[in-house]
C-alpha cells in the first residue's frame, strides 16, 4: 500500500514537472516571438517606411529622433523644415479594435500640420467595410491647420470630416492627432520657446460650503443650466446651409416645427447646482465618488435626437458629445457615464435622456472657466451614408458661485520664466514635460483609497484559504462569511468600482503580446490590474477557483440569487451527469471560437464576447437596450433552478482561466478513502457538479465554495466521520467512569497469577 502511494506521488510530481516545464516553454517562445514585434512597432520603424517628402515639400532627410516621446527632425540642404512624430507616443490613440491607431504626423516649427500618414491600424471597420482612402481624406481636414492658437487657448480644437460608419474611429484619430501637437507645442520642443495660454489675472475657484437647494425656474433663469433648443426645420436649415441638400431633405419626422433636441447641460460638482439636481443623497454619492479636482456633468436632452445614440453600446464610447475647454477636447466612455431616471430640483421637466458623466481624469477640466459641450448631429443620406454637422453648447459659471482671488503675478511677484531658447538650451536637458507623471501613476494615487479596501478583501481572501480548515469547522460561521464576501464582491467591486474581469483583458492581453506589450495600457485600470495580478498568483495555488467562486462579480450575482430562491423553496434541478458531463465542455469551445477570432479581428471577438453578460448586468447595471438585458435576464433566470448554469456551461473566461489553472502547485481539497465508493454525499452535494462520481474533484470546474471540505469535517453528515465519531463515543463510554459513583473501568494486571491494583493517574 505504501509502495503504491509513493509511486502515486512520484508519477503526479512527474506530470506536474513536465506540465510545469511546457508551460514555461511556451511561455519563452511566446515572449521570444512578441518582444521584436514589441521593439518593431516605434517612430524608426515607421520612417523607414516613409520618405521625407511625403511630409514636406523637398525635404531630403529624416534626422535621428530626439527626446521623449521621440520627434524626427526633417531637413533639405540643412534648413530644418519641421518635425515629423508618431501620434501614439504623446497619448491614447486607441480605437474599436483595441489597439492604437497609429499615425505619422509632420508639423513645422511654427505649429502647422503638413502631412498625416495612416501607418497601422487594426480597425475592423476600415480592414473589412470602409475604404481605407476615405478614412485618410476625413484626417486631410487637418492639414494647414496652425495649432498654435489652439494650444494658446485663443481658439477651439479642430474637427475631422466625419466618416460614417466609422464616426468613433476618425474621432479617436483626430483627438489623438490635435492633442500631440498641442502637447508638443506647450512643451517647446518644436522652436524652442513653449506656447502657454494666456496668464489670468485673477484666480476663479467653485464657491465652499454646501451651497443652497434651488428650483429649476432658478437655476434655467440664471444661467446655472444652459440649454440648446433646435427644431426639425432648424437642423434642416443648417444642413441646406451647409451645402447637404440630401440631409435636409432626409428629416427625423415631418413637422418642421417638432422638437429635434432639447438639450440641457450642468456642472453636477457645483454643490448648489448638484444638490439642486440631483438631491442630497444622490449629491453626497456623487462627492464621495470624486477625487480632488474632479468634476461631473449633468447632460439632458428631449425630442426626436438622442445625445447619447447607440455607438457607446457598442464601442464603449458616446460619440455624439465631445467636451472642449482651452483648446482640449474629451469623449467620455461608459465607464464614465450614469444613467438617472429623474432630476430632483422643484418643477423639473421629465426627459427622455438624463446622464451624469464623471469627466475623464486625463483631461484637465476647471467648470469656473469657460467651456463648451459640443453636439454632433448625425443624419442618414441614405442605406449607409450619413451626414454629420457640429452645434455648440457653451457653458459659463455663474458668477454666484465663483470665488475670486488675484493671481501671484498681479500680487507682485514675477511671472515664471519662459522657456529657454533652443540655441542656448543645454544639448542634453529634455524640455519639461507639461503632462506631468504617467497617467497611470496619477490614476493609481487618484484610487488610492479603492485600491487599499481591494488589497485588503484580497489578502482576507488569502486568508481564508490558507485557514480554510480552522473555517469550515464552523459551517454556520463560514456560510455567513462566504455570503458576506458575494456581496461585497457584487455590489462594491462589481456594481461600485466595475472591476468586473472579462474573457475581453484575456483576449487583449494576449494579443498585446504578440503584437506588442505596454504595462501602461494596463496600469491604467488599477483594480482590474490588481485582481488579475490576484488571479494570477491564485491559478499557481488553488487554480482558476479563487476568482470563479470568490472575486466574480456576475458569479457572485448568480450564487446569492440561488440562495434566494432556495430560501423561498422554488426547485433545483440537477443535470444527470451524463448530459452535465457533455454540457460543461462548451464553454471550452466558445472561447477556442473567440481566440481564434481574435488572431483575425480583435474587435469582432470583443463584439463576440457579449455572449458574458458581464457588460449588462454589472458595468451597466441593466441600463442597455433591451435584448442585452433579456439575454443576461434569461441566464440569471436559469441559474434561480441550476446554480451557476452560465459559469458552469458558458462562461469563456472561467474556461480560460481553466487552462493555465492546470498548473497549480498544491492539493488543498481533502478527500477520505471512501469518496466516491462507496460514498457519494459530497458529489451529490457540490453546487456547480464538480466531483466525478468516483469521488475525485475536477479541479477544472470547481469554484472553491468549500462545501465539499465542510462536509469533510462534519462528524454529523460525512459517513467517514461519523464512523470515526461512534468509535470515539464507544471507546469514552467503555474508558470513562460509572455514572452513579462506581470505579471507572480500570485496565487490570496480574503478578504471579494475582491481580495487582492499578493507580487512578494509569
Amino acid at each position: 500500500m505504501g509502495i503504491d502511494f509513493r509511486a502515486k506521488v512520484t508519477r503526479r510530481a512527474a506530470g506536474l514537472l513536465v506540465r510545469s516545464l511546457l508551460f514555461a516553454a511556451a511561455a519563452v517562445l511566446l515572449m521570444a516571438w512578441a518582444l521584436p514585434a514589441a521593439a518593431g512597432d516605434g517612430l524608426d520603424t515607421f520612417l523607414a517606411r516613409a520618405t521625407p517628402a511625403e511630409f514636406f515639400s523637398g525635404a531630403e532627410r529624416f534626422g535621428p529622433p530626439q527626446g521623449e516621446p521621440p520627434i524626427a527632425p526633417v531637413y533639405r540642404r540643412g534648413d530644418l523644415l519641421g518635425h515629423v512624430y508618431l501620434n501614439s507616443d504623446f497619448g491614447n490613440a486607441t480605437g474599436y479594435s483595441g489597439k492604437p491607431i497609429k499615425l505619422l504626423v509632420g508639423i513645422d516649427t511654427g505649429g502647422v500640420i503638413r502631412a498625416i500618414k495612416l501607418v497601422d491600424h487594426k480597425e475592423p471597420i476600415v480592414l473589412i467595410g470602409i475604404p481605407e482612402a476615405r478614412i485618410i481624406t476625413a484626417m486631410n481636414a487637418l492639414i494647414g491647420k496652425d495649432m498654435t492658437a489652439v494650444a494658446s487657448g485663443a481658439e477651439r480644437p479642430p474637427q475631422v470630416d466625419i466618416v460614417s460608419g466609422a464616426t468613433v474611429t476618425v474621432l479617436v484619430m483626430g483627438d489623438s492627432v490635435v492633442r500631440s501637437a498641442v502637447r508638443l507645442l506647450r512643451s517647446g520642443r518644436l522652436s524652442g520657446r513653449a506656447v502657454a495660454a494666456a496668464a489670468p489675472t485673477e484666480e476663479r475657484r467653485i464657491e465652499d460650503g454646501p451651497g443652497t437647494v434651488r428650483s429649476w425656474d432658478e437655476l434655467l433663469g440664471d444661467g446655472s443650466i444652459r440649454r440648446l433648443s433646435l427644431t426639425v426645420g432648424e437642423v434642416n436649415a443648417a444642413f441646406a446651409a451647409a451645402g447637404n441638400a440630401a440631409a435636409a431633405a432626409n428629416a427625423e419626422t415631418e413637422d418642421p416645427g417638432e422638437t429635434f433636441i432639447d438639450l440641457h447641460v450642468a456642472p453636477v460638482s457645483v454643490p448648489t447646482i448638484g444638490r439642486s439636481l440631483l438631491g442630497d443623497e444622490a449629491y453626497a454619492r456623487l462627492a464621495e465618488r470624486l477625487k480632488p479636482g474632479r468634476h461631473a456633468i449633468l447632460v439632458a436632452g428631449e425630442g426626436a435626437y438622442s445625445f447619447k445614440g447607440s455607438g457607446y453600446v457598442r464601442g464603449g464610447i458616446f460619440d455624439r458629445i465631445e467636451l472642449q475647454q482651452d483648446g482640449a477636447s474629451t469623449r467620455f466612455r461608459d465607464r464614465h457615464h450614469t444613467r438617472l431616471g429623474a432630476l430632483a430640483a422643484e418643477g423639473a421637466p421629465d426627459f427622455r435622456e438624463i446622464a451624469l458623466f464623471v469627466v475623464p481624469e486625463e483631461f484637465a477640466f476647471d467648470p469656473a472657466e469657460p467651456w463648451q459641450l459640443e453636439l454632433l448631429v448625425q443624419r442618414a443620406v441614405g442605406a449607409r451614408e450619413k451626414a454629420f454637422l457640429p452645434f455648440d453648447l457653451g457653458y459659463g459659471l455663474p458668477e454666484r458661485y465663483i470665488r475670486r482671488a488675484a493671481t501671484a503675478h498681479t500680487q507682485g511677484q514675477a511671472p515664471a520664466a519662459a522657456a529657454p531658447d533652443a540655441a542656448t538650451a543645454p544639448a542634453s536637458a529634455a524640455p519639461a514635460d507639461p503632462f506631468g507623471e504617467p497617467l497611470w501613476q496619477r490614476i493609481w494615487k487618484a484610487n488610492a483609497v479603492p485600491v487599499a479596501v481591494t488589497a485588503a478583501a484580497i489578502a482576507l481572501l488569502t486568508l481564508i484559504f490558507f485557514f480554510q480548515d480552522m473555517l469550515v469547522r464552523r459551517p454556520r460561521l463560514f456560510v455567513w462569511v462566504r455570503r458576506g464576501f458575494l456581496v461585497f464582491t457584487l455590489v462594491w467591486l462589481g456594481w461600485i468600482m466595475n472591476a468586473q474581469l472579462s474573457v475581453v483583458n484575456v483576449i487583449t492581453f494576449t494579443s498585446a503580446l504578440i503584437t506588442g506589450f505596454s504595462w501602461e495600457y494596463f496600469l491604467a485600470a488599477p483594480l482590474v490590474f490588481l485582481l488579475w495580478f490576484a488571479v494570477a498568483a491564485a491559478l499557481l495555488f488553488w487554480g482558476r477557483g479563487p476568482f470563479c467562486g470568490w472575486l466574480c462579480p456576475f458569479g457572485a450575482l448568480q450564487e446569492l440569487l440561488n440562495n434566494l430562491a432556495q430560501a423561498l423553496k422554488l426547485p433545483q434541478l440537477r443535470l444527470p451527469w451524463g448530459l452535465h458531463e457533455r454540457l460543461w465542455p462548451v464553454k471550452y469551445i466558445i472561447f477556442l471560437v473567440l481566440f481564434g477570432l481574435s488572431l483575425h479581428s480583435v474587435a469582432l471577438a470583443e463584439q463576440a464576447a457579449e455572449i458574458e453578460p458581464f457588460k449588462t448586468a454589472i458595468i451597466l447595471k441593466f441600463a442597455r437596450s433591451w435584448p442585452f438585458v433579456l439575454y443576461a435576464l434569461a441566464l440569471l433566470a436559469i441559474g434561480l433552478f441550476v446554480e451557476r448554469f452560465f459559469c458552469r456551461y458558458l462562461c469563456p473566461l472561467g474556461a480560460a482561466l481553466a487552462i493555465p489553472g492546470r498548473i497549480r502547485m498544491f492539493e488543498w481539497l481533502k478527500r477520505w478513502p471512501e469518496c466516491g465508493s462507496p460514498c457519494h454525499r459530497c458529489a451529490k452535494e457540490c453546487p456547480v457538479q464538480s466531483i466525478h462520481p468516483e469521488g475525485h474533484i475536477n479541479v477544472n470546474e470547481c469554484i472553491y465554495c468549500m462545501h465539499c471540505q465542510e462536509l469533510y469535517h462534519d462528524d454529523q453528515r460525512c459517513p467517514h466521520m461519523i464512523q470515526l465519531r461512534a468509535k470515539r463515543e464507544r471507546w469514552r463510554a467503555q474508558n470513562s467512569p460509572a455514572v452513579e459513583g462506581k470505579a471507572p473501568n480500570r485496565p487490570v494486571i496480574t503478578h504471579g497469577g494475582k491481580p495487582v491494583a492499578v493507580p487512578a493517574e494509569t
